[in-house]
């Protein structure tokens, strides 16, 4: 019988090699989604976890020259989980002096005060003091 190129004794042979070859590449391609979905996840992760701000809770803190230190940042923080333990959507999170409300299901600071006089919080279904 006569070789053909590569090795191949026939051409079912070959087709059968080709055939693993592909079985292998999809099963590679598999362990990259799974990495991939991996990644994701693990990113999501991260920034569900930190907080943002909206760009009016960010003119407010201006505004109001409201500084938060790192404790304060991560009392607020700590706020924001525990309303969302809670099921609390939008909640007013109180951290010493301020208040802030925070829309829970985006992880998004929506206002900052620091004012107590006449503070009235509309739209909130929670409230945590942290």
């Amino acid at each position: 019988m006569q070789r053909l190129n590569d090795g191949y004794s026939s051409i079912s042979k070959m087709a059968s090699q080709l055939i693993n070859q592909k079985s292998v590449n999809r099963n590679t391609s598999t362990d990259s989604k799974d990495s991939f979905e991996e990644i994701l996840n693990s990113t999501q992760k991260n920034s569900a976890e930190s907080l943002k701000f909206s760009k009016h809770a960010n003119e407010r803190l201006a505004d109001r020259n409201i500084n938060l230190s790192a404790e304060q940042m991560e009392r607020l923080e700590n706020g924001t989980t525990k309303a969302r333990e809670k099921g609390i959507q939008e909640s007013l999170v109180m951290v010493d002096d301020l208040a802030f409300i925070v829309n829970v299901k985006n992880n998004t600071v929506i206002t900052a005060m620091n004012d107590k006089t006449d503070s009235i919080f509309t739209n909130i279904d929670g409230a945590v003091i942290s």
